[in-house]
């Protein structure tokens, strides 16, 4: 079994200070950002808010919101129809049940249409700096390959993680993970001779350093 704790501590090394790469100043605006950001990247999801964000700053803006302009506004991120029902029916749950304002624990947000646990726990660990692991594409395949993690099912790599990590790092390690994934673990052609966790990981398929 890989030891988490020694991955944690390297990763820490490496990633200081991690941050979420979405762009926000506020929980509905990561709420909505995370919920663009679906099979889209972050800086493509960056690139909408910019605007999206100056035009629509409460819940009741986007719950008013026309649908077909809203589309059009959204319509880089993807999946554009079904994202902009989620968001207009998401604020509309909103206001109808916590007057506008978006709330702070995991059994709320995930009664919001469109939420699921990964964006609930996003939103927890970044917006309202709670303890949290979203297990993104990124760190179901990072944590698998490491040996950490030993299941497809997002919410079972939730459950294993947050038994091995302190829960006073889960956000920290969480973002660190995310980082890793993103620059050095990467889905096809992992750069293995970069990474610094090379001789904690567990994955049979890494290729040899210096090859």
């Amino acid at each position: 079994m890989a030891d988490a704790r020694k991955i944690t501590a390297i990763l820490f090394k490496k990633y200081p200070d991690p941050k979420i790469a979405l762009n926000f100043s506020n929980p509905l605006e990561l709420l909505v950002a995370t919920i663009l950001s679906a099979q889209c990247t972050d800086v493509r999801v960056n690139e909408v808010t910019k605007a999206l964000f100056k035009k629509y700053r409460t819940a009741k803006d986007y719950a008013n919101a026309d649908l077909k302009a809203f589309e059009e506004e959204i319509r880089p991120t993807g999946f554009y129809k079904n994202k902009a029902k989620m968001i207009i029916g998401c604020c509309q749950k909103l206001i109808e049940d916590f007057k506008g304002k978006v709330p702070s624990t995991l059994e709320e947000l995930t009664i919001l249409p469109g939420v699921g646990r990964k964006t609930a726990n996003v939103i927890l660990g970044s917006a309202f700096g709670k303890q949290a692991i979203a297990v993104d594409t990124h760190v179901l395949r990072v944590s698998n390959r490491l040996g950490i993690a030993h299941s497809d099912n997002p919410d079972r790599v939730e459950e294993e993680l947050m038994m091995q990590i302190p829960e006073n790092k889960w956000t920290a390690f969480n973002l660190a993970l995310i980082l890793h994934g993103r620059e050095i673990c990467i889905a096809k052609k992992p750069k293995c001779s970069e990474c610094v966790l090379y001789n904690e990981c567990e994955w049979p398929e890494k290729t040899v350093k210096g090859v």
